[in-house]
């Protein structure tokens, strides 16, 4: 028999030309749902994302619910720093607090490097060697990290913080200490992509969460390099994985995600896709980028959304997704016309194959 062509999201992320946008949201698997809640309610953060059959079941739960064209591994960009030495806690109400910041130099020399991530974290191969098991090719199964500017920023503020301020002290006093953490980071997450696809990931998301926090010419100096050093690690070992760099804060910042070398880039809500489109070129694969609050809208409001987020990409090379992760409160309803509306948004067929 003929094998079957690749899922959808696979395809566009490889910069095919496909039927329609695919679609998947960030933080699908979340609060938002009830059957998320009775795990959430009953298991701290850690134990669900560290326990394979839990962690399993919650990426899952969106995928049997609303079918969308990638199911991401239930997970924290903060799930590798524990196998460098660096310990962090996720507080209800509080989000992930790190006991131990790493804010001097002796700090990151004392650091392990993330060899074996088999050993270290022993969880991730059986999650996403199952989810490609149980989605069987009807779905993109997608890996994701952290980029090394968030995960420096997160582990050196120790918890979520407006200013950042001790973290841009560091920047601005002691600016060897942030790029030696930022290179020990970036040596650990090119080994922990390549960790995710040799588990099953066939696309991976480096989420630059924290973005937002740099200035167009911070983003150079501090993120941007990294990145593209992370990606040219994976691209060395697995040329033909796609890999998707999502920047929140990515608005004002167009000129230099047109630098990366990501086969995807992410946008947040905040950007205009006409405006992205532009600067990106038409060639370039956009993820992105409903405010997701327009979830809390009527069927109707949601189809018109994804119709002009469609339109505005350029009817083409689009992965459909919302600009921020899905909010605690929405109903579930909503993400299921969410999905429907980009399976009904059918490209004219002059654009497939042209």
């Amino acid at each position: 028999a003929a094998a079957s062509p690749a899922p959808i999201l696979l395809r566009a992320a490889r910069g095919e030309q496909v039927e329609r946008p695919p679609v998947w949201l960030m933080r699908q698997a979340g609060r938002y749902m009830a059957e998320f809640r009775e795990y959430s309610n009953k298991y701290p953060f850690r134990h669900r994302s560290e326990t394979p059959e839990i962690a399993i079941e919650l990426s899952l739960q969106p995928w049997r619910a609303f079918k969308p064209d990638g199911v991401i591994m239930f997970s924290d960009i903060l799930t590798p720093l524990p196998a460098m030495g660096v310990e962090f806690d996720v507080v209800k109400g509080k989000g992930p607090v790190i006991g131990t910041p790493v804010r001097t130099m002796a700090d990151v020399k004392a650091l392990k490097p993330l060899d074996d991530p088999d050993a270290s974290l022993p969880f991730v191969r059986e999650i996403l060697s199952t989810l490609r098991k149980e989605i069987d090719g009807q779905s993109t199964v997608l890996g994701f990290v952290g980029s090394p500017w968030t995960l420096c920023a997160y582990s050196m503020e120790g918890k979520s913080d407006r200013h950042l301020i001790r973290t841009k002290q560091i920047m601005t006093q002691d600016p060897e200490t942030l790029h030696a953490y930022l290179n020990h980071l970036t040596e650990a997450l090119g080994v922990y992509v390549c960790h995710q696809i040799d588990c099953g990931a066939q696309v991976v998301q480096i989420f630059d969460s924290w973005a937002h926090h740099l200035s167009p010419s911070q983003f150079l100096e501090f993120s941007h390099p990294y990145n593209e050093r992370v990606i040219a690690i994976v691209k060395a070992k697995y040329p033909s994985t796609p890999l998707i760099f999502h920047a929140n804060g990515g608005v004002g910042k167009l000129e230099a995600l047109a630098q990366s070398s990501a086969d995807v880039i992410g946008l947040d809500w905040n950007t205009s896709m006409v405006e992205a489109r532009a600067v990106l070129g038409p060639d370039r694969v956009l993820q992105g980028n409903m405010d997701p609050m327009y979830l809390f809208a009527d069927k109707q409001r949601i189809y018109k959304e994804v119709e002009n987020n469609v339109k505005d990409a350029g009817k083409k090379n689009l992965i459909l997704n919302v600009g921020h992760g899905v909010a605690q409160g929405t109903p579930e309803e909503s993400v299921g016309h969410f999905c429907d509306a980009a399976r009904a948004s059918v490209y004219a067929k002059e654009t497939v194959g042209a």
